[in-house]
């Protein structure tokens, strides 16, 4: 059986009234699934929602910081996720307006390739 994470059994738990939601083990991290799209990440517990050129600024008007990894020869390679508010971790109803956001994106986001 797979080991439990608090955080993201806390996040799922707070993310619950959006629907079906999921969470897969990804690259020593989790990603957070609303039906079949990824609508966050979470990496050494913090918590990370989906965003796009839409979102984007709003997120970056509350201070949100982008998700960063070392990609190809150590360079910083940005993803299209910024951090949640710190407020969305301790109030259900923020944590809905913020993930809302990052539904929107997801699904304006191209479709994810089926695997064979």
């Amino acid at each position: 059986m797979a080991k439990r994470d608090p955080f993201v059994d806390h996040v799922l738990e707070l993310l619950e009234p959006l629907g079906t939601m999921r969470a897969r083990s990804m690259f020593g991290g989790f990603g957070i699934f609303h039906f079949d799209r990824m609508i966050a990440l979470i990496a050494d517990d913090r918590l990370y929602l989906k965003t796009d050129s839409i979102t984007r600024p709003t997120f970056e008007a509350a201070g949100a910081a982008p998700f960063v990894y070392a990609g190809k020869r150590g360079k910083p390679a940005v993803m299209s996720y910024h951090e949640a508010p710190p407020a969305c971790l301790d109030d259900a109803e923020t944590m809905l307006q913020w993930a809302r956001l990052a539904v929107e994106a997801a699904q304006r986001a191209p479709a994810p390739k089926r695997r064979r």
